[in-house]
């Protein structure tokens, strides 16, 4: 069983745009306002509602306009707030767990349309050639225009086996592309680890679930027993990685930080939502007992490191990225990050449904808020896709997102990007980056081939500089 203190860090913190809802009765909104009730507004609420049940064109339930008032409610305050029927809220639990049944898409909105955010590794989705920025107008023959991100997610998911047929607008195509997908079950891998080359190892974490931190670990131990000899250096791909729970943030940072370090702290209103974690196993481990890292050799906290990010890295990911530039143990590298700096609780309600609502901001260990900003890279390299690069969209331009408690002014203003790129070894990335991961190798695996990785290969580059160096300074 997990301890009350992870318990309390059941909060997400995913780049994924999806909604909430807050039922709150009338007694206790009054006992928190004094007393004082919004009676003009009540009223307005309940004709409406009147006018509704009486003149609409068709009958409407009232479970359904209750329903979708709930909705409303939070969708209305953030982006990344909303509300789960009971049918929702438990494949979202199960997206959390990393399976469930379906065809492997990140999704937010734009406009009235679903947008795809990024396509989930090694699935349906990303295998078709779905792509980070895709519109996704229809799905079968149901228009999108207008349906709920849940009720985009129901008809999207289903029996593995069976097919939908996505039609899909891309602003780089001049006319709407037709997809029809098999579902299968989507058991996502959070993480993924190689050799690059002899002396340097490779971890990408996808998407930060319940288990990435022991999986992180056991990728880590796996690197040192391949390698069979001291790793001379890391690269850790954080690129396209949505963000998750907020543990797995913690627990990926805790692995190469000294014991007790501060990873992140978080300021909100409620009590239990200021909190701050640290590199030990009570913040981020989810079961008693042996440390996850216990088979990690020692040497991994010294080994030279190498964060590489992207605007499709968000919330966990940027938590990581923040806390390894904070304590100077890692560089990182590639473009501004998305720059979502909130969290969000998952609340389960009465009816079995749930909420997930913005309860806290979140500060890396020198203070800074990342909010509508996202984290700068110590070294810009830019992606190999420019065309891929044109379509990414940050924090910032999303409507209604909070503003940086940091620097409001500036919370909306991108980083401007340099006016040449970084050299490479002159290898041009293949066509088609099939999952918007920015990686630029055409097969969007994540499986770190760097010849075919602008990004990728430059982190090597760089550490085998650093390895020259430590070889040249006096001892």
């Amino acid at each position: 069983m997990s301890s009350p203190r992870l318990r309390k860090l059941a909060l997400l913190t995913t780049g994924a745009l999806v909604g909430g809802a807050l039922t709150v009765s009338i007694q206790a909104f009054a006992d928190k306002n004094n007393g004082i009730l919004p009676l003009n507004e009540l009223r307005t609420f309940a004709e409406v509602f009147g006018r509704i049940k009486q003149d609409y064109v068709e009958p409407v339930e009232d479970k359904k306009l209750i329903n979708e008032a709930i909705k409303g409610m939070l969708s209305g305050l953030d982006p990344h707030s909303d509300y789960y029927d009971p049918e929702a809220f438990k494949e979202f639990r199960e997206g959390t767990q990393g399976e469930f049944g379906g065809l492997g898409i990140e999704i937010g909105t734009e406009d009235g349309l679903v947008k795809v955010v990024a396509p989930i590794e090694d699935t349906p989705a990303q295998k078709a050639g779905i792509k980070s920025g895709d519109l996704i107008v229809k799905i079968d023959d149901t228009p999108v225009r207008g349906l709920s991100i849940n009720d985009a997610v129901k008809k999207m998911r289903g029996a593995p086996g069976s097919k939908v047929t996505l039609t899909i607008a891309r602003k780089t195509e001049s006319k709407p592309l037709v997809f029809t997908l098999t579902r299968a079950v989507i058991k996502t891998k959070s993480v993924k680890s190689r050799l690059l080359e002899p002396g340097f190892g490779y971890v990408r974490v996808a998407q930060f679930q319940e288990h990435t931190v022991e999986n992180f670990a056991q990728a880590l131990t796996q690197l040192y027993k391949d390698n069979k000899t001291p790793l001379k250096g890391m690269v850790l791909d954080l690129r396209d990685d949505p963000g998750g729970v907020l543990h797995g943030a913690v627990g990926v940072s805790a692995a190469f930080l000294p014991q007790d370090a501060l990873v992140v702290y978080t300021e909100g209103r409620a009590s239990d939502s200021k909190m701050r974690l640290y590199a030990n196993p009570r913040d981020y481990q989810r079961t008693k007992g042996t440390s996850d890292y216990a088979k990690v050799p020692p040497a991994i906290k010294n080994v030279p490191l190498v964060v590489l990010v992207n605007a499709g890295s968000a919330s966990a990911s940027e938590i990581v990225a923040g806390a390894l530039q904070d304590h100077k143990r890692a560089l990182i590298v590639g473009t501004q990050t998305f720059g979502k700096g909130s969290v969000q609780s998952v609340l389960p309600l009465a009816n079995n449904g749930g909420i997930k609502m913005t309860t806290a901001r979140y500060f890396t260990p020198n203070g800074r808020s990342i909010q509508a900003k996202g984290i700068v890279p110590d070294i810009v390299v830019e992606e190999g896709n420019e065309a891929l690069a044109s379509l990414r969209v940050r924090e910032a331009d999303l409507e209604r997102h909070l503003q940086n408690p940091n620097d409001p002014a500036e919370s909306a203003k991108p980083v401007a990007k340099p006016a040449a790129k970084p050299a490479s070894n002159g290898d041009k990335p293949k066509n088609g980056d099939s999952n918007g991961n920015g990686n630029g190798n055409g097969n969007g695996n994540g499986n770190g081939d760097a010849a075919n990785d602008v990004q990728l290969n430059q982190a090597l580059n760089i550490l085998k500089v650093q390895q020259i160096m430590l070889k040249k300074t006096p001892s």
